[in-house]
């Protein structure tokens, strides 16, 4: 009886062992596994936030939804995964923070790719090239970056605009911190230079002439021919999700290849403007 006992114990232990051992190897699997584009493909749509009001690229048109040229892409994309889409607008400032908590699954809106956002971004292959550009009012006596000496310029708070001056040092110490006048949105930046608060504004050109062309603006502004560094756009994800990018960078190649990304951009843009390499 004794004996009974004792091996009974020794199985029952033996069993615990292997189901305790089997546990953590689970859990390790687990915690090592990148489950990224897993979990795209369990919940069936990857989310994707934004500033809304970045138009042509994702903004929020006149019957309340959210259009625009990386929209467009993103749902091509999302369709090659096998997913779709949830959109969410988030406040651009917090973007990194929206991303790192899980609120959202990329970046995707005109999100230009620079080697300080590297250091927390996993970015996909370049798309789209653009450049930050200098507007002013027709008729300004300001031809060059040297003419913004002084000057009073409008800008998004926050974003590669304001980099791409600070980046040029002569010209942002010619200009002068406190000239530089911040806000939330380009909508709101141009019409600083449009009421005369502000001498010019930098901002990204391809939402700028998008914007002008739409709003038949382009007999009142002026897009001067130097502006500042080329840039690229890309989507932006969790550093650790390597798997979910590089379906989206298999996607974005096939949608390249087909025409798909080119369509895009001609409805857009009225050009095929997608970066080619």
């Amino acid at each position: 009886m004794k004996m009974k006992k004792i091996l009974a114990l020794i199985i029952a232990g033996a069993m615990g062992a292997a189901m305790l051992t089997g546990c953590t190897q689970e859990a390790q699997k687990d915690n090592g596994e990148d489950t990224s584009l897993q979990k795209v493909q369990d919940q069936g749509y990857f989310t994707l936030g934004l500033d809304d009001s970045f138009a042509p690229m994702g903004f929020t048109d006149n019957d309340g939804s959210v259009v625009g040229f990386d929209i467009d892409l993103a749902n091509a994309v999302a369709e090659k995964m096998g997913v779709r889409v949830e959109l969410k607008p988030i406040d651009w400032d917090a973007k990194s923070e929206e991303l790192s908590s899980g609120e959202i699954d990329v970046i995707w809106n005109g999100f230009s790719i620079t080697d300080e956002r590297r250091k927390e971004i996993l970015f996909s292959n370049p798309y789209l090239s653009t450049k930050q550009s200098v507007i002013v009012k027709t008729g300004s006596d300001i031809a060059t970056k040297a003419d913004l000496a002084g000057k009073k310029i409008a800008l998004q708070g926050a974003s590669t605009s304001e980099d791409a001056v600070k980046g040029d040092k002569a010209v942002y110490e010619s200009i002068g911190d406190e000239n530089i006048l911040r806000f939330k949105e380009n909508s709101q930046v141009l019409k600083e230079v449009e009421e005369g608060r502000a001498d010019a504004a930098v901002i990204d050109e391809v939402f700028v002439r998008y914007y002008l062309h739409k709003e038949n603006l382009l007999d009142k502004f002026t897009v001067l021919e130097e502006g500042f560094d080329e840039e690229d756009y890309g989507v932006g994800g969790r550093r650790g999700d390597h798997a979910l990018m590089e379906a989206i960078n298999k996607a974005l190649d096939e949608c390249k290849a087909e025409g798909k990304t080119s369509e895009i951009s001609v409805k857009w843009f009225g050009e095929d403007i997608i970066k080619k390499k």
